[in-house]
């Protein structure tokens, strides 16, 4: 399944199966269905943009494919903190989700600005 070694879609993608993995154990560990689809949403999005921006149409597909990528990731975050902050995950599930995601939007970030800074410098 992996696009020739594609660092970025590699790491969205294990993401992707953590947060479908932590849905399932809210769902039933803690009977939470509202949050975990929230998670669960954004989460597997990224992966599922990041792989779109393959085939886009453009460059300027290509980079709004991920910068959506970018804004679901971010969104991620929130989930996470929250989902933490009202004891749905421990802290050690926080931690470890947390710098899954935190490396992602690092990632998504530094891709983001290389091609904005190639768009503008002619």
């Amino acid at each position: 399944m992996s696009q020739n070694k594609n660092i970025l879609y590699e790491k969205c993608y294990a993401f992707a199966i953590r947060v479908v993995k932590l849905t399932q154990y809210l769902q039933s560990e803690h009977k939470e269905f509202v949050l975990s689809k929230q998670i669960l949403r954004s989460g597997t999005a990224i992966g599922a943009l990041v792989s779109e921006s393959k085939y886009a149409q453009s460059n300027a597909d290509f980079l709004n494919k991920l910068t959506v990528a970018l804004k679901e990731a971010n969104e991620t975050q929130y989930w996470i903190n929250l989902l933490h902050d009202t004891d749905y995950i421990n802290k050690e599930m926080h931690k470890s989700l947390y710098n899954d995601i935190d490396e992602v939007l690092s990632l998504l970030i530094s891709i983001t600005k290389t091609i904005k800074n190639k768009c503008i410098t002619p």
